[in-house]
């Protein structure tokens, strides 16, 4: 029996807009200003350097490190609250998760770190009963099979007793499927299919009770 359901955020249950604004504008922008440079080769030279640490490093997510690493003015927050009018949930999110909280215990599982999910769970509401930052409260990310099984300790439950959802193949899908967490692949672009893929969370949900009932 599934007791707690876990849920990727960005790509998942925010769109990607905000991040993508935060990270490929507003911090290029500042680097620019600051440094007097223009825009363009500025984002250049930001990129190449999110290049150089990659997805695979805490440091990508971590807000603080970008600002600390070039030499930013100013608090992160602002920036973030610059584009806050870009901050989205998908569609069907808060449908699924008022459903999904009836049945189960609801868990956030995110490699951002912690304040950046604080600050985007202003538009989600706190519907969860624990919130994880792999990159800020583990010093890890969700590569390892050892974050979801903190995570599974840290909530007294088996790894079979738990499902989790996300849009990344590795992180939210190969890695905790490792440990026996049913896992799915939320897929948007509809480019995947297979039994572990879902396009949305209303597919996801519907799919969780359908195997819960049997």
């Amino acid at each position: 029996m599934i007791e707690v359901v876990s849920l990727d955020l960005e790509g998942t249950l925010i769109d990607l807009r905000f991040s993508e604004l935060v990270w490929n504008e507003g911090i290029p922008k500042l680097y620019s200003e600051q440094r007097g440079i223009d825009f363009l080769e500025a984002k250049r030279v930001v990129l190449n350097e999110y290049r150089k640490i990659g997805e695979r490093r805490r440091e990508w997510y971590d807000i603080k490190f970008w600002f600390k690493r070039f030499g930013l003015k100013g608090d992160w927050r602002n920036l973030m609250e610059m584009y806050r009018s870009e901050l989205k949930v998908y569609p069907e999110v808060c449908e699924v998760l008022d459903s999904l909280k009836r049945r189960y215990r609801l868990a956030l599982l995110s490699n951002s770190a912690r304040e950046f999910i604080e600050f985007t769970l202003e538009v989600i509401g706190d519907p969860f009963e624990k919130v994880f930052s792999a990159s800020s409260d583990f010093h890890t990310l969700k590569k390892s099979t050892d974050f979801y099984r903190e995570a599974c300790e840290t909530l007294g439950v088996s790894p079979q007793q738990m499902a989790h959802v996300g849009d990344h193949y590795e992180f939210d899908f190969l890695v905790p499927k490792r440990l026996g967490i049913l896992s799915f692949y939320l897929d948007r672009s509809g480019n995947s299919s297979g039994r572990w893929v879902v396009k949305d969370l209303r597919e996801f949900n519907r799919r969780i009770l359908e195997m819960d009932r049997r």
